[in-house]
């Protein structure tokens, strides 16, 4: 009975929302609904609450975000080709350390280039509503077909079911290395969680990196940059094959930290850092034995010819330290003789600068003899 009275009344007072569609301005641009209701009361005309709910069909079904975190947009801004960060300085303007290129959707002045020029051919593909695709769409797309892993398709079988074939030829890689690297990061500038460093062999291409990665470690990449870095060349001794080597930096999607380097800790932490790492892998002992044996191979054979002294080492700290003792004797030489001679002055004697300058040295071989 309640329900009853309370549609009749609704139906009674369908003329209120005209009233309400002219106290809200731009209500014709909104596409909301708009449900009046009453309660039963003694004036019905009394409305106690007004509901708002939004269309089904004015409703976005994606996502409107851009393609990657701004952390990973800064970091793809910053490992762009030299090449193309002047051209986009000379055309743009200059862009601060740790600031991107991109536009809202998350596309580089290139991309957003090609988008247009696609979109004005009419090679942008056709959404459902008849309207080409998005910027964001469109980028989302071209990186899902990038990322995608070669030498597979789907077959649609008779039952209707897919069927995954391997198209490509098998391919078993050699025995290679990917070493992960500390990313270059500028003094004053924070460390990019969103790229990855590494060291791989010439030979690896961005193709095998963004597979291996993603096949073997579940890694999604967004781009790839590469430089190669030669040894130098020696016309005596040639070329020393193990100091060539590839870079690859590599956008990541999702942050990569990297285990935090010893400098970067506190105090207390480093120095219990540094005590694991010498009892796990004897640093300080290995470093005393390849100093003395590099001062055996340099000075001689046998017990009669070498006699290591670790406080004697030829180290530069060891070097510097005698530097800086003896400077030091000799400002303290310095030092005395002029007060000698300010003595001597006061008590009116006769000066002898050169027994003077005697005494004061067999004075500071005496002290140098008794400290030793």
């Amino acid at each position: 009975m309640i329900t009853a009275n309370l549609r009749q009344q609704r139906q009674d007072h369908v003329g209120n929302c005209s009233h309400v569609r002219a106290t809200l301005p731009g209500f014709a641009n909104l596409r909301w609904q708009i449900f009046v209701f009453t309660v039963l009361h003694d004036d019905p005309g009394d409305m106690r609450s007004l509901g708002l709910r939004r269309l089904t069909c004015s409703l976005r079904q994606y996502s409107t975000g851009a393609a990657l975190p701004d952390g990973a947009l800064a970091a793809r801004t910053a490992s762009a080709p030299l090449a193309v960060k002047l051209r986009r300085r000379k055309k743009f303007g200059p862009i601060e350390a740790g600031e991107t290129d991109a536009n809202s959707s998350g596309l580089t002045p290139s991309e957003f280039a090609r988008y247009k020029r696609l979109k004005a051919l009419g090679q942008i593909p056709i959404q459902a509503h008849g309207k080409p695709m998005t910027g964001l769409q469109w980028i989302r797309m071209v990186n899902d077909r990038r990322s995608r892993i070669r030498g597979f398709k789907l077959e649609t079988q008779e039952d209707g079911s897919k069927l995954v074939k391997v198209v490509g030829q098998r391919v078993y890689l050699p025995n290679i290395e990917f070493k992960l690297v500390r990313n270059h990061t500028p003094t004053g500038q924070p460390y990019n969680p969103y790229e990855a460093t590494f060291r791989i062999a010439k030979s690896i291409t961005k193709t095998d990196i963004r597979s291996y990665l993603d096949a073997v470690y579940g890694v999604k990449t967004t781009y790839i940059r590469t430089d190669n870095y030669y040894s130098p060349d020696d016309p005596r001794r040639g070329k020393m094959a193990h100091r060539s080597y590839k870079r690859a930096v590599v956008g990541l999607v999702d942050p990569f930290y990297y285990p935090h380097r010893v400098e970067d800790m506190e105090p207390e932490k480093k120095k219990e850092r540094l005590d694991w790492l010498d009892k796990e892998f004897s640093i300080t002992q290995m470093k005393e034995l390849r100093r003395e044996e590099i001062l055996r191979q340099s000075i001689g054979h046998g017990s009669a010819a070498f006699r290591y002294n670790p406080q004697v080492a030829t180290r530069r700290s060891k070097i510097l330290a005698l530097v800086a003792e003896k400077k030091l004797q000799r400002e303290q030489l310095v030092d005395k003789i002029a007060e000698d001679i300010r003595e001597k002055r006061e008590k009116g004697e006769p000066l002898n600068y050169h027994a003077l300058a005697q005494a004061s040295k067999s004075t500071s071989t005496e002290g140098a003899t008794t400290k030793a």
